[in-house]
């Protein structure tokens, strides 16, 4: 495995998971996370980050809405969700990557706070998401964006939230959505490795940050049942009609898992007429965003990039 050297060294002091995660332990794990958060002084500087709580279909949702500095009057924005298997991560986990994001594309980004597994089980953290995006269109004009170019996007757990948001808009007649920047994302319930189509879950297997056997615990806490696995807003993949989805930019990592069927999906929206960016990292790994590698700066200039094309 030739990882990239950078990310080799973090990997060293990096602490694994368990091969299953019990619902005890995820909060212990939560609770461990919030402890080692950043001084906002190591954070990168954005012009403004405002937190904020929005309607949403249980109680109100937390957001995080980062301006970037510009002299435009209406900006793109960018709804994020966070990944972290469904059960784990928040506004704090991914702030840096939020703020580096919102620095590089100069879009202002909406980092939604979505309700977590295995206590809010699928649809819950999906109704979540499409509510915070809905709520974003509605109030474009108090937010200063431009209601035609607001874009979804989110990392592994946050990429399935993305591709099912997009999915639920068009096929419900929701507002349209402008692009959707999917992150080494979930598409497919993961039921059984062995009987898995997706060679890379097995490859993989043992990679380091996300194994398969971590892969499908967290699919275990997010789902049910059967019927839950093939729903197309858990599986995006299996949709029969893909066509008329927003511009997707996918990206993925050589030693992921789940990095088969982030491409098969990417190729599955390709073949419906949805005009797709795939880039696979090389030397890389799930979770590969929220680290602090250099190649992340061109990770955040190309979804820059693809936004700004």
């Amino acid at each position: 495995m030739q990882l990239d050297p950078a990310l080799q060294q973090i990997l060293e002091s990096y602490p694994k998971l368990p091969e299953t995660l019990t619902p005890d332990l995820i909060v212990k794990i939560r609770e461990a996370r919030l402890q080692t958060i950043l001084d906002i002084e190591e954070r990168p500087f954005v012009h403004a980050v405002e937190d904020r709580l929005i309607p949403g279909p249980n109680g109100d949702i937390p957001i995080r809405i980062y301006t970037p500095k510009s002299v435009e009057e209406r900006l793109s924005a960018i709804v994020f969700f966070h990944g972290g298997g469904w059960t784990l991560g928040n506004l704090e986990s991914h702030d840096v990557a939020c703020r580096q994001l919102t620095n590089a594309s100069g879009c202002k980004v909406i980092a939604v706070d979505y309700r977590l597994a295995p206590e809010n089980r699928f649809p819950k953290g999906l109704k979540d998401c499409s509510a915070a995006v809905q709520w974003v269109f509605n109030h474009s004009g108090e937010l200063q964006v431009d209601v035609n170019r607001i874009a979804v996007g989110g990392d592994s757990a946050g990429g399935n939230l993305s591709a099912a948001v997009t999915l639920l808009f068009k096929n419900c007649g929701g507002p349209s959505i402008w692009r959707q920047i999917l992150i080494y994302p979930a598409t497919d319930a993961l039921r059984s490795i062995e009987q898995s189509p997706y060679e890379s879950i097995r490859k993989n297997a043992h990679a380091p940050i996300l194994t398969s056997s971590v892969t499908k615990s967290f699919w275990d806490h997010y789902i049910k049942t059967e019927e839950d696995a093939s729903n197309i807003y858990a599986s995006p993949i299996r949709a029969q009609d893909l066509s008329g989805l927003p511009k997707a930019f996918v990206i993925t990592a050589q030693y992921d898992p789940i990095r088969d069927e982030g491409e098969a999906y990417a190729n599955r929206l390709q073949e419906s007429g949805v005009p797709v960016q795939l880039t696979r990292y090389s030397g890389l790994v799930h979770g590969f965003l929220t680290l602090p590698i250099p190649i992340n700066e061109q990770v955040f200039q190309s979804i820059a990039e693809f936004l700004n094309e």
